[in-house]
């Protein structure tokens, strides 16, 4: 009789989303190249929104955003999905000054956006994303790829329905 070996445990596959931005450079292929490097990484992409064309939101003039989003699914732990994203930025170009988000022109922006249903509060990650629901840019993008009945775990508001916005244009 052969002993019988232990299975080996599968890594637990979580469902995350992912924002897209650029306003610098081919923003179309730095956002394309950006989704790239993550499958490359083992970070299947399931499920692409369309591109969006928006409005920056800040006070002074910058060029306008493509703006877009990703399901996606992972073995990373989430604070490991977060580092992977910012050092994509890193090597597409974008450089992130010290200390609090920047309203800076950026080639590439990666955000994450939801991962699960967890609900964290740390300093270095705040999920889901805290300005997720009042950000059209976000939540256009993210309702095309949403799971039906996606809901935010936090307030339980739909997320996969958004209302149209004039400063979120599709290509």
């Amino acid at each position: 009789m052969v002993p019988r070996q232990p299975l080996l445990a599968q890594p637990q596959t979580t469902t995350a989303y992912l924002g897209l931005g650029s306003n610098l450079g081919d923003r179309a292929a730095l956002i394309a190249e950006a989704l790239a490097r993550l499958e490359a990484e083992g970070v299947r992409v399931r499920a692409r929104a369309p591109l969006y064309e928006t409005d920056p939101v800040t006070a002074e003039p910058q060029p306008l955003y493509l703006n877009g989003a990703a399901r996606v699914e992972t073995t990373l732990a989430a604070d490991e999905l977060l580092a992977l994203c910012l050092a994509i930025e890193r090597v597409l170009g974008r450089a992130r000054p010290p200390g609090a988000a920047s309203p800076a022109p950026r080639p590439i922006d990666l955000d994450l956006l939801l991962f699960g249903d967890a609900v964290i509060a740390r300093p270095t990650l705040i999920l889901p994303h805290p300005r997720l629901l009042e950000r059209p840019f976000v939540r256009i993008p993210l309702a095309d790829v949403a799971a039906r009945g996606l809901r935010h775990p936090v307030t339980g508001e739909p997320l996969d329905r958004a209302a149209p916005d004039p400063g979120v244009r599709a290509l």
